[in-house]
């Protein structure tokens, strides 16, 4: 019985063990399997043809190496020029059938990852026999984009480089019309058909765009220095010509009366100083007068007269009769009924409240006049060009009675406030009129310069306006233009200011500016814009 217990037991020990090393065996030749197949990629991996793509360095290969219908795996090696493998690019690649008869493409996608440092590996599946032209696209950023595209066909061994991306500095090919079409060979836009041109490195990083001279001159483009010069802005206003407030007289009496004869009989008319302007009758007036005369007699026959005569001719003076008024009366020698009133300067009678026989009240006013030997100019600036205008300034005023003649005037007062519905300050001139020619009430277009000294300058025209931005094209030469953002100040119409972003010397496009334009913005992105 023992015997037969041990013998069973020595039976599946037996059985244990040579499961066990059969497990054993099995598993050392899967691993076996397993290390030879990375043993084998990794030999695929290194004899692999690389070719160079723009700044790249590729390698594509498929597997099965003769393509067939159903699942194929394909296998992409990125470096750079010195070898390094490339790590996180975006990678693509799709298989195209072109249409036949009725029959529509048909694409094969690959779904690609990257599975070490530099290698992108993917399937891809073929519906049907026949060609499938291979397109890989490769992209780290914008500026760093190639296309290459292979001859593949199934049951036809490996795979034929067609087309890649230049080396040299062409990043790619796009259409002026359709910036979405990238190319990595020269050829027509497939929208519209013009010919597609070459978008550089350089031009993607620097922002700058080639036109070669040829183009220049067809497209019109021509290139300016800046230059220092001496600068003034204009400043044009309009405005109406006026009485100067301080050459106005108004002729007012101090005592009541009766207007006699007047000769200042109408609006407008001129009257010279010392000129009669009417006489008055006034009781109180000839009393005074006789008064006068009475004590200038006593004052000639007898003695310490002399202050009596003083206060009396005090207080006709206070009435308001001038010293050549009473020299008049004292060479009447007796006391007038109706006594002359005297223009107190040249003028003309602009406001007349009387006509002969009129009454009128001391104080009231009878007559204004105007001196128009001087008349001013009222106009009216907006706040913005309030700070370039100073008392003093000389300025240029055209009159519609005298075209094509300008004449000068200076500014004379400036408002210290602001009209809050206008937003505009009044700004008064002065014009000389001793011919009498400038008539108030007359327009006048005013131009006043604000003198900058020598400033640096360019065109107006040679500023493209982005937004808040001001651009203009530098010519780096060998046909290169740069778009470059400045800071620009006043311009006087045909010339601006430049304060930041340009030098004297620099050369830049002052004519053709938005046709080169158009292309910086295709070639080098919205950074500049």
């Amino acid at each position: 019985m023992g015997y037969k217990i041990m013998n069973k037991l020595n039976k599946e020990y037996f059985i244990g063990f040579s499961v066990l090393v059969v497990v054993i065996t099995l598993a050392i030749v899967l691993i076996q399997k397993d290390w030879s197949n990375l043993v084998n990629d990794e030999i695929n991996l290194d004899n692999s043809q690389f070719v160079s793509a723009g700044p790249f360095q590729v390698a594509v290969s498929v597997e099965p190496e003769t393509p067939q219908v159903g699942k194929n795996r394909i296998v992409i090696q990125v470096r750079d020029q010195q070898g390094q493998p490339i790590q996180g690019a975006k990678v693509r690649a799709v298989g195209e059938m072109p249409a036949m008869g009725s029959m529509p493409a048909m694409y094969a996608q690959a779904d690609i990852s990257e599975t070490a440092p530099g290698i992108y590996q993917g399937e891809f599946e073929l519906s049907m026999s026949g060609a499938w032209p291979l397109a890989v696209d490769i992209a780290t950023d914008e500026a760093h984009h190639v296309d290459l595209s292979f001859d593949m066909a199934t049951g036809r061994k490996g795979i034929k480089l067609s087309t890649s991306t230049p080396v040299g500095d062409v990043a790619y090919h796009t259409c002026s019309m359709h910036p979405s079409v990238k190319s990595a060979t020269p050829g027509t836009c497939p929208i519209c058909g013009m010919d597609l041109v070459p978008v550089t490195h350089d031009e993607l990083q620097s922002g700058s765009i080639t036109i070669e001279e040829g183009r220049r001159q067809t497209i019109g483009v021509k290139t300016g220095k800046v230059y220092k010069a001496k600068f003034e802005v204009p400043i044009r206003l309009q405005g109406e010509l006026t009485y100067d407030p301080t050459r106005l007289s108004d002729i007012s009496l101090r005592f009541d009366g009766w207007i006699g004869d007047l000769n200042a009989d109408f609006v407008g008319k001129t009257i010279k100083q010392g000129e009669v302007l009417f006489t008055v009758y006034s009781p109180e007036l000839l009393s005074l007068q006789e008064e006068y005369l009475e004590t200038l007699k006593r004052s000639r026959v007898g003695k310490h007269r002399e202050s009596s005569t003083k206060a009396s001719r005090k207080r006709l003076e206070l009435w308001g009769l001038s010293e050549k008024q009473i020299a008049w009366l004292e060479k009447q020698g007796r006391a007038q009924d109706y006594v002359p009133i005297f223009s107190p300067s040249n003028g003309a009678v602009i406001e007349k409240n009387i006509v002969s026989g009129s009454a009128f009240k001391k104080g009231q006013r009878l007559l204004r006049l105007a001196d128009l030997s001087k008349v001013w100019i009222d106009t009216f600036a907006y706040e913005q060009d309030l700070s370039l205008i100073e008392k003093g300034m000389k300025a240029n005023v055209q009159l519609p009675n005298f075209p094509g003649m300008d004449f000068n005037a200076e500014v004379m007062q400036i408002n210290p406030f602001l009209s809050t519905n206008t937003r505009t300050a009044r700004v008064r001139l002065m014009l000389d009129n001793e011919q009498g020619h400038f008539k108030p009430g007359l327009f006048a277009n005013v131009t006043l310069k604000a003198d900058f000294g020598k400033m640096l300058l360019i065109p107006e025209e040679a500023v493209l306006v982005s937004g808040e931005k001001r651009i203009v094209f530098l010519d780096l030469g060998k046909g290169r233009l740069k778009p470059k953002v400045i800071r620009t100040g006043y311009s006087d119409g045909s010339r601006v200011v430049v304060r930041e972003g340009l030098k004297e010397g620099d050369r830049i496009v002052v004519s053709g500016n938005f046709l080169i334009a158009s292309e910086s913005k295709l070639k080098s992105g919205t950074d500049q814009w």
